[in-house]
């Protein structure tokens, strides 16, 4: 104390600002409490070591903090590289990845045996919470063959699967047991296996599990209003509106935006898009006033102002 008796006035509070974020979550984290959040990991948060470790953490303080997050990834640049060394040509039409058996060997074995374990590690070094799974497992995912549809014309792009059935028991249990699961965006079929873009992986098992909510990580801001015009990102918009821009969008926001709208039109209250190259975007946009990215709601009940 000092000699006129004011070191109480006169002493710094450093922590007080964290003191303050922790109330602000306080809505949130009530809200949030008990409530399924499946998360789409991608973009460039897959690939830079930072937003890779931060991602990991802000999992676990949702798992910590009482929520029950389930990620589902992809690995789009890890499998182009992995076929580069192969000598495997990328190819793409649509949009998909033209999925040959030669190539769907290399994307079971990155994305399960590559991809996930990184993940899981990640995750893990913060308590024996994460577990990983693919598609395949326990008949998580069930797919049929997709068809990209390129000028009007039906097009076989191979191993490349459209999700027919989900059976949410293996993560359910997983969940109930306190853990967190990470799965391949991999499903098995009536005549074998198939490669399944993560957006449309994540928003099925979302829509499976009656979430609270879908994120699903990307590489902008969020849905810009009228790219390229204007770098003006939407805040939040209603199913139907979203329905409208579909066309307008740019293809590789259309699984994203296709995802996030079957989500909120099969049960998950809330569809977010998100930009993955924020350090902690996942608690920013949960749990404090100040999203970072697009939100997507179901479109009101009639009757509703």
């Amino acid at each position: 104390m000092t000699a006129d008796g004011t070191a109480g006035t006169t002493r710094k509070h450093t922590a007080l600002p964290k003191a303050r974020t922790l109330v602000e979550a306080l809505p949130w984290l009530t809200r949030h409490h008990g409530k399924t959040v499946v998360i789409k990991f991608g973009g460039n948060a897959m690939v830079d070591d930072e937003l890779k470790a931060a991602f990991a953490q802000d999992v676990v303080f949702l798992r910590h903090a009482g929520l029950r997050p389930v990620v589902v990834h992809g690995g789009g640049p890890q499998i182009s590289a992995h076929l580069d060394r192969m000598g495997i040509p990328s190819e793409f039409k649509a949009g998909l990845r033209v999925t040959t058996p030669e190539a769907m060997d290399a994307v079971r074995m990155v994305l399960a045996g590559q991809v996930q374990r990184e993940l899981v590690g990640l995750l893990n070094r913060h308590g024996p919470l994460a577990v990983g799974l693919t598609g395949e497992d326990a008949r998580l995912m069930t797919a049929t063959r997709h068809y990209a549809h390129l000028d009007g014309e039906r097009v076989d792009i191979g191993r490349v699967g459209e999700i027919s059935a989900i059976d949410t028991g293996a993560v359910t249990a997983l969940l109930e047991d306190g853990r967190i699961p990470v799965i391949s965006s991999i499903a098995g079929g009536a005549d074998g296996i198939y490669n399944v873009n993560a957006d449309t992986a994540a928003a099925a098992l979302a829509a499976a599990l009656g979430a609270e909510t879908l994120m699903v990580l990307t590489d902008v801001e969020g849905l810009y209003a009228d790219w390229p015009h204007s770098d003006e990102v939407i805040s939040q918009l209603t199913a139907s509106e979203l329905e409208r821009l579909l066309p307008e969008l740019s293809s590789g926001m259309v699984p994203k935006m296709q995802g996030c709208l079957h989500a909120v039109r099969n049960g998950v209250r809330t569809a977010r898009v998100i930009d993955g190259r924020v350090q902690h975007s996942i608690l920013l946009e949960i749990f404090t006033d100040d999203g970072v990215g697009t939100m997507v709601v179901p479109d009101p009940e009639k009757g509703e102002a």
